[in-house]
């Protein structure tokens, strides 16, 4: 990595020109999760308990191209940082990131999981390669195959950038200039499970404009909501300050797969098995009685000190 690549990265001083006083405020409305407001409710309108996704409203796909230089120097640079730095789950143990492995729905299978990173989702970086706020792990492989931008700072949800846009585009701001887009969604609900390999359908189809890349996403489904809520209680300790609600939506996030991907390199839905990297890995890293070969990746692989006291189903009963 060169000193380069910080014009890849937005920090404060453009976002507090550009989001303003969305910085360092939550920007994403709240609902608890009792009775009929685990779905729609007054507040949050839109709020589902299915597995349901959006792009963002300022959300455009149409500019966006697997072979655009920058998207391929996004993915170079991700691709890079995972080689070098988190090549196994192990490393990603070694660097405190967190793991989620969604809670499955009958009929559906996660296949793929998040691995947050409390530091890099705490700091006033958005789109930096360096520090990506999730890795995206292969359950099948044990291998890292992509990286998840989240758009907060400290913590916080923003209003996420375009990556790039040529010139005479409506919304021309790219990631050099500042953020776009409208984050100040209260009484929206974003969710989505979004380890699951079902595909989830959407409202918008987040085309846009032709000339713009932005593709961003949200979750207003209870599976990617109760993701959001479940690292905010139990690694942020939010119920310490007395705050025990689901979010009416996650922040917003965006995805950059390193291994093919038929659908794109900025795909919501994980690449298809054969896609995602080979055979398990031999060695995952990290001293386990699993093995790789026989075992899908989940929380009964993990080292003790790694697994939460309580996981995702346990905070969901008990809201």
């Amino acid at each position: 990595m060169n000193g380069e690549r910080s014009s890849t990265t937005i920090r404060r001083r453009a976002l507090l020109s550009t989001v303003g006083s969305a910085v360092g405020v939550s920007v994403v409305g709240t609902t608890t999760a009792r009775g009929a407001e685990l779905g729609g409710s007054r507040r949050c309108p839109d709020a589902t308990i299915r597995t349901d996704m959006d792009h963002c409203e300022d959300a455009s796909m149409e500019g966006c191209a697997d072979d655009h230089p920058e998207t391929i120097e996004l993915r170079e640079q991700a691709s890079e940082t995972i080689d070098t730095r988190y090549p196994t789950v192990g490393s990603l143990l070694e660097e405190d990131f967190l793991p989620y492995f969604d809670v499955k729905r009958p009929g559906a299978t996660a296949g793929w999981s998040h691995w947050l990173s409390p530091e890099y989702i705490g700091d006033d970086a958005l789109v930096d390669p360096d520090r990506p706020e999730s890795i995206l792990v292969d359950n099948e492989s044990w291998r890292p195959i992509g990286v998840m931008f989240i758009a907060t700072v400290d913590g916080d949800p923003v209003d996420p950038p375009t990556l790039y846009a040529a010139s005479g585009s409506a919304s021309g701001d790219s990631i050099d200039d500042g953020a776009n887009g409208d984050s100040s969604g209260e009484g929206e609900d974003n969710g989505s499970s979004h380890g699951e390999t079902d595909h989830v359908e959407t409202d918008h189809d987040g085309a846009g404009d032709e000339k713009r890349c932005s593709p961003w996403h949200y979750h207003r489904g209870l599976p990617g909501r109760l993701a959001w809520a479940y690292y905010r209680q139990v690694h942020e300790r939010d119920y310490e300050e007395g705050e025990l609600s689901i979010p009416c939506r996650a922040p917003y996030m965006m995805h950059v797969w390193t291994v093919p991907h038929p659908e794109g390199v900025f795909a919501h839905d994980a690449p298809p098995p054969e896609y995602r990297g080979g055979l398990p890995v031999a060695d995952p890293g990290f001293e386990t009685d699993a093995d790789p070969e026989e075992q899908q990746l989940g929380w009964d692989a993990l080292p003790e000190h790694a697994v939460p006291d309580r996981r995702p189903r346990d905070l969901l009963t008990s809201w």
